[in-house]
């Protein structure tokens, strides 16, 4: 059997409930599976309301990933094994929330303004149950409205960094991510290693204080996961990886069970709970 660690719901920007992925693992088979949504718990929050976490027939890691404060690169941070009930945590994570909502209403105000007709509502219509309002939910409306061919096509010409419509948001600081990742009880992870593009500073992040890197990731390569497992052999830190499934196409086109993670792996991480 195999694992997936890294994967998306409807409560941030992917296209399933959280018992939907629950159900589409057990089916195919994985034996772990870590809910990942970006900068926020309320995915776990909800299948621990509706009584699927923890579940039968298969092992949840309840997880997280955050975006970290940096001019150059784009970081993300994983953590897994988090109390969701953590009040720190959650208070954090309400300020995020916020921010990424004043965020999300100056995107539309730029598309608007570059001649785009698209509005607050056909964004949050489509984000549903998300309060993680986030530029993929943008992205997939210009696709809705047949602007672009796919949500690729809109970040790389209006929404990344750099582009005319993007809008940097506020974060939090990896040092800030790491400690409330361990308040938490939780276990850090260095995200995509290889989407940093600099592994000069992907040496520094892991030396901040990280417990494991996401070696196994659909773009890496056999060449960059063996020189991420051996930073990571080097600093005794754990492995990790998964398909980032978000149900959309976005990065890249992934069904969930088309990448997976040795389930050695994923039971070293469920095993470190504290």
């Amino acid at each position: 059997m195999a694992s997936d660690l890294h994967i998306h719901t409807s409560f941030s920007d992917g296209k399933f409930l959280p018992e939907e992925i629950v159900e589409k693992s057990k089916q195919l088979g994985l034996k772990y599976i870590g809910i990942t949504d970006h900068d926020t718990i309320d995915g776990i929050a909800d299948l621990y309301d509706k009584g699927f976490y923890p579940a039968t027939g298969i092992n949840i890691i309840p997880g997280i990933e955050m975006s970290a404060d940096s001019e150059k690169h784009e970081i993300h941070i994983l953590g897994y094994n988090i109390d969701i009930f953590n009040e720190e945590l959650r208070e954090n994570l309400i300020e995020v929330s916020e921010a990424r909502w004043t965020r999300f209403s100056e995107i539309i105000e730029k598309l608007n303004n570059e001649g785009y007709d698209i509005t607050e509502t056909e964004v949050l219509t489509l984000a549903g149950a998300s309060r993680s309002i986030s530029r993929s939910h943008v992205a997939r409306v210009l696709v809705k409205k047949g602007i672009f061919k796919t949500v690729r096509e809109a970040f790389n010409t209006l929404l990344e960094r750099g582009k005319p419509c993007y809008v940097p948001h506020f974060r939090l600081s990896v040092k800030k991510i790491i400690e409330l990742i361990h308040s938490a009880g939780g276990i850090v992870v260095l995200a995509h290693p290889k989407l940093i593009y600099d592994d000069d500073s992907v040496q520094e992040l892991l030396d901040l204080g990280m417990d494991g890197i996401e070696a196994y990731y659909p773009e890496h390569n056999d060449i960059d996961t063996a020189r991420y497992i051996n930073y990571a052999k080097k600093r005794n830190l754990i492995i990790s990886g998964g398909s980032d499934y978000h149900g959309i196409g976005a990065r890249h086109n992934i069904e969930l069970g088309e990448f997976e993670l040795d389930d050695k792996f994923a039971k070293q991480i469920f095993e470190m709970k504290k």
